[in-house]
């Protein structure tokens, strides 16, 4: 049931995005709306927790986390070295470079799934790589590496190993909080992306 539940939260901002969206004659869509809806469904898009925890922890400068949430939310707190591209910004000219591009691993993330899933999408159709998705967002990140639970005792090693890494996550990342963790985190400046070469007309024709 729960499966079932995810597919359609995926699966109806899929449909209103694509009704949305008028008609591209500057961008042509990479992916057809069928071939876009067997990704979604696949979930390939989706980076757990303690994967982004454990680049933070590592300093992994492949990482580059993008928050799509508004500027408000991202000022009052942010993961650390987040870059803010609200959703409502990402088809802007500017940010095309940073969301287009084969140097970086981009990590959407808002407070659930569904904003950042929205932009994954839209940028997914496009043709764009290297963007994924933070699954469960800010809160699933709270509550799974800021402040993880101990397992019972019953509970398999994997399970005990898991809560070992959160607990050291969460002391090398600042701990105990999310809010106190992200208040003040630095956020970092837009990283300078090398520009795609654009392609040369042919010239001559008919």
């Amino acid at each position: 049931m729960k499966m079932r539940l995810k597919l359609a939260l995926a699966i109806i901002p899929l449909g209103i995005i694509i009704a949305a969206v008028p008609e591209n004659t500057t961008r042509p869509y990479k992916l057809t709306a069928p071939q876009l809806l067997d990704e979604v469904k696949e979930g390939i898009q989706f980076i757990s927790t303690d994967e982004v925890a454990d680049m933070l922890v590592q300093k992994d400068p492949s990482l580059q986390l993008i928050d799509v949430r508004d500027k408000d939310s991202f000022d009052k707190y942010h993961l650390p070295g987040a870059i803010n591209i609200p959703l409502a910004d990402i088809l802007s000219p500017e940010n095309e470079d940073y969301l287009n591009q084969d140097v970086k691993m981009n990590v959407f993330y808002s407070n659930g799934s569904t904003t950042s899933n929205e932009a994954w999408m839209i940028t997914r159709q496009l043709g764009y790589i290297n963007n994924y998705v933070m699954q469960g967002g800010l809160n699933h990140y709270a509550e799974t590496i800021m402040n993880p639970q101990m397992p019972s005792s019953t509970s398999p090693d994997d399970e005990f190993a898991r809560y070992d890494f959160r607990k050291g996550a969460s002391a090398a990342l600042g701990g105990g909080n999310l809010n106190a963790a992200t208040e003040n985190a630095p956020s970092a400046p837009k990283p300078t992306i090398k520009k795609r070469p654009k392609k040369k007309r042919v010239a001559g024709g008919c």
